[in-house]
C-alpha cells in the first residue's frame, strides 16, 4: 500500500512537467531562436518554469473537486497560445502581440493563407492536454489529490519566484536592458520565454494606452529640434518639376528586389518592370521598413514618414489619431486624393484610418466587379484590378493622387494555370516556388495597366511611382532562398534581402539607377518636393531622395540599421563590403541616431502628438 501512495504524483506537477518541456522542444523546432552558448540554451530551458508554475500553482487554493477540472482547462488554453504563436511564426517569423490579436476583423480574409499554413501533425501542440485528460479518465488512481498546508503553499510560490528572479538575472547578463528592447521579440522570448513575453506585452499596451492620455505638447520640443536639426532641403534641378501633375502610387504585393533583372528556369521574372527601369530613377538600395502591421504599416510609413510601431498596426492601435499625411497635405493643396484597394473596406481598418490620412475616397471591393472567374486567393486579380480602376482614374477631378494596392502576389502565392506566365520555381518548397509566377503575373498586370493609362492620355500628365510593401518570402524559407542565391542567407544577408523595389517614372526624365541607401520613410518628403511643396516645417523622419545632402541611413522597425559601409543587425556590426562581422565600434556612431528615431516616432504615434503641433502652411 506504502508503494502505491508514493507512485502517486500531483496532477498539477504533471501538467506543469508536461507543458514545461513541451514548450522547450517547440522552441527547438518550430521557432528559429538562435543560440549562441551553453548560457543561453539553459536560459531558453529553464524560462518557461517560473510562470508555469505560478499559474498552475493557482489551482492549490482551488477545492479538491475542481482543481483538476482548472488544470486541464489551463492546460488547454496555454496550449493554443504555443500553438497560435506557432502558426503565427510560421509566416510572419515574429511572435503574436496583444494589438495584433485585436485585430480580429481581418481573421475572415485570411481564408486560404490560415489553410497553408496548417499541418496534419499540428494535433501534437496540444499532446500533453490530451495525455492529462486520458490520465483522468483511465488512470484516475496515478493522481493523488490532497490539501496543502499554508507553509507548503507558501514554500511552493516561495521556489517560483526565485527561480523567476535566478532567470532574469542570468537573462540580464546574457541582455543588459533586455526589457527595454521592446522591439525585438526574439530576444524576450528567448530570454524571459513565451508566456512571460505575453504578460510583458500586457504591460506595454497598458502603458500605450496611459500615455495618450498623459501626454502633451512638451513632449514635441526635443522632437521638433531633431526633426529640424536632420533636414535635408530638396535638390534645386528636381524641386517642383512635377508640379501640378497626377501623381499615380503603386504599393507592389510582397515584392523583394531580389527578383528584379533576374531570371528563372531561363524566364524574366520581371520583364516589364526591368523595361521600366531604364526609364525611370530606380533605387536598387531601398529597404521596406514594416513591422507586425505589414501592407498597412507601408502606407503609413510612406504617407507620413514616420516609423510603425514594434507592435501591432497603427492602422488599428492609433486610427484616431491627428496625421499630416501625404494625401490630406495634397487635398489642400488642390489635389483629389483616392486609395484603390479590391478588398474589404474594413481590413486593416482602412475605412478609419483613410479618413485620418486625409483621403476624399477609398475605392474599395464595393466599387469593384468581382467573381469566382476574375479573383483568386485573397481577392480580385490583378489584371482585372487595374483594369476596372481606369474607369475610376477617368472620373476623378484633376490633379489626383491615387494610390493602387495589388492582391495577387500575397502568400500562399496562388495562381490558376492560364495565368501563369513562367513556370514555378523547382525546389521543395511551395511557397518559394509559386512565388516567382505570382510576381510575373503582377508585373505582366503593371504592364498592361501602363499601356491603358497611355491609351487614355493620362500617362503623359502623370508621374508613376511603383515600390515594394514588404517582403514576400521569410525567413523560415531560406535554406531555399540560400539554394536560390547561390549563398547561405545569413543575419547580413538576411537584411539585404529586405530590399524591396523603388521605381520614379517622371515624364521627360531620362531617369538612372540611384544607390542611395534609403526607405520607404524617405517617399512623403520625396513625392512633396516634386510636387513643389515644402516639408520643412512637418515632423518626419524621412529625406527627399533626390536631395544633394542626405545621409545615406535607413532604420529598421527591429533596430537594425543600414549604411553606405556597414548593415547593424540582432546585435552585431556587418561591413557591407565583405558581408562578415567587423568591430562593433564601426556601428556605434549610428547607434544613437537608430534608437531616437524609432522612439520619437513612438512617442508621436502613441502619445498623438501630432495634435498638438500647429503646422505652418505648405508653400503652393
Amino acid at each position: 500500500m506504502r508503494s502505491l501512495k508514493s507512485s502517486k504524483v500531483s496532477l498539477f506537477v504533471v501538467a506543469t512537467v508536461l507543458l514545461w518541456l513541451k514548450t522547450y522542444i517547440v522552441y527547438k523546432t518550430s521557432f528559429d531562436i538562435k543560440i549562441e552558448n551553453w548560457k543561453q540554451e539553459f536560459i531558453l530551458f529553464i524560462n518557461p518554469l517560473s510562470f508555469l508554475m505560478f499559474i498552475f500553482g493557482i489551482g492549490l487554493f482551488i477545492k479538491q473537486k475542481n482543481r483538476n477540472r482548472y488544470i486541464i482547462i489551463t492546460s488547454f488554453l496555454l496550449s493554443f497560445v504555443l500553438f497560435a504563436n506557432v502558426m503565427f511564426y510560421r509566416f510572419f517569423n515574429d511572435f503574436l502581440t496583444l494589438p495584433v490579436l485585436f485585430q480580429t476583423s481581418n481573421m475572415s480574409d485570411l481564408g486560404s493563407s490560415v489553410t497553408e499554413l496548417l499541418q496534419v501533425t499540428d494535433f501534437l501542440y496540444f499532446v500533453d492536454f490530451i495525455i492529462l485528460v486520458l490520465i483522468l479518465k483511465y488512470k484516475p488512481s496515478f493522481i493523488v489529490n490532497r490539501e496543502y498546508s499554508k507553509v507548503g503553499k507558501r514554500a511552493f510560490f516561495l521556489v517560483a519566484i526565485a527561480i523567476t528572479f535566478f532567470n532574469l538575472g542570468l537573462a540580464e547578463t546574457e541582455r543588459p536592458q533586455l526589457l527595454t528592447r521592446t522591439f525585438d521579440r526574439e530576444m524576450l522570448v528567448k530570454n524571459i520565454g513565451t508566456y512571460n513575453y505575453h504578460i510583458y506585452d500586457a504591460f506595454l499596451q497598458s502603458k500605450t494606452t496611459a500615455q495618450r492620455a498623459l501626454a502633451d505638447g512638451s513632449e514635441l520640443v526635443d522632437i521638433d529640434n531633431y526633426v529640424q536639426a536632420n533636414y535635408k532641403g530638396p535638390n534645386e534641378d528636381l524641386f517642383g518639376i512635377a508640379k501640378g501633375k497626377n501623381v499615380i502610387l503603386v504599393s507592389m504585393e510582397s515584392l523583394q528586389s531580389f527578383v528584379i533583372n533576374e531570371r528563372v528556369n531561363g524566364q524574366e521574372i520581371t520583364p516589364f518592370l526591368n523595361q521600366l527601369i531604364k526609364e525611370s530613377y530606380y533605387f536598387d538600395q531601398f529597404y521596406h521598413q514594416t513591422g507586425q502591421g505589414k501592407t498597412s504599416d507601408s502606407e503609413f510609413i510612406v504617407e507620413n514618414s514616420l516609423y510603425p510601431l514594434s507592435r501591432g498596426a497603427v492602422f488599428f492601435t492609433n486610427s484616431g489619431n491627428k496625421y499630416t499625411a501625404t494625401p490630406k497635405i495634397l487635398s489642400e493643396n488642390g489635389y483629389f486624393t483616392a486609395s484603390l484597394h479590391a478588398n474589404n473596406k474594413s481590413f486593416w481598418n482602412r475605412d478609419i484610418m483613410y479618413q485620418s490620412l486625409g483621403y476624399n475616397r477609398f475605392y474599395s471591393m464595393t466599387d469593384y466587379n468581382i467573381n469566382e472567374e476574375n479573383s483568386i486567393g485573397w481577392g480580385l486579380k490583378d489584371i482585372d484590378f487595374f483594369e476596372q480602376s481606369i474607369t475610376h482614374l477617368k472620373e476623378m477631378p484633376k490633379p489626383f493622387y491615387a494610390k493602387f494596392i495589388t492582391l495577387t502576389n500575397h502568400f500562399p502565392f496562388v495562381l490558376e494555370e492560364e495565368d501563369q506566365f513562367i513556370e514555378p520555381y523547382d525546389s521543395n518548397n511551395k511557397t518559394v516556388n509559386n512565388y516567382f509566377p505570382t510576381v510575373r503575373y503582377m508585373d505582366e498586370s503593371l504592364k498592361i495597366f501602363v499601356e491603358r493609362l497611355k491609351e487614355e492620355g493620362i500617362y503623359e500628365d502623370s508621374i508613376l511611382i511603383f515600390y515594394g510593401d514588404h517582403y514576400g518570402i521569410s525567413e523560415n524559407h531560406n535554406k531555399t532562398m540560400s539554394e536560390f542565391l547561390g549563398e547561405e542567407v545569413t543575419p547580413f544577408v538576411s537584411t539585404q534581402l529586405q530590399r524591396v523595389p523603388l521605381i520614379i517614372h517622371i515624364p521627360g526624365q531620362k531617369g538612372g539607377t540611384i544607390s542611395n541607401v534609403s526607405g520607404q520613410i524617405d517617399l512623403k518628403p520625396t513625392i512633396l518636393h516634386l510636387l513643389g511643396i515644402d516639408t520643412k516645417q512637418d515632423i518626419q523622419f524621412g529625406s527627399d531622395l533626390f536631395s544633394k545632402e542626405r545621409m545615406n541611413f535607413v532604420v529598421l522597425r527591429d533596430g537594425s540599421f543600414i549604411t553606405d559601409d556597414y548593415v547593424y543587425t540582432r546585435g552585431v556590426c556587418y561591413d557591407k563590403s565583405t558581408g562578415e562581422p567587423t568591430d562593433e565600434s564601426s556601428c556605434e556612431p549610428y547607434m544613437e541616431k537608430a534608437k531616437n528615431e524609432l522612439e520619437y516616432s513612438d512617442k508621436i504615434i502613441n502619445g498623438d502628438l501630432l495634435r498638438f503641433y500647429e503646422n505652418s502652411e505648405y508653400r503652393k
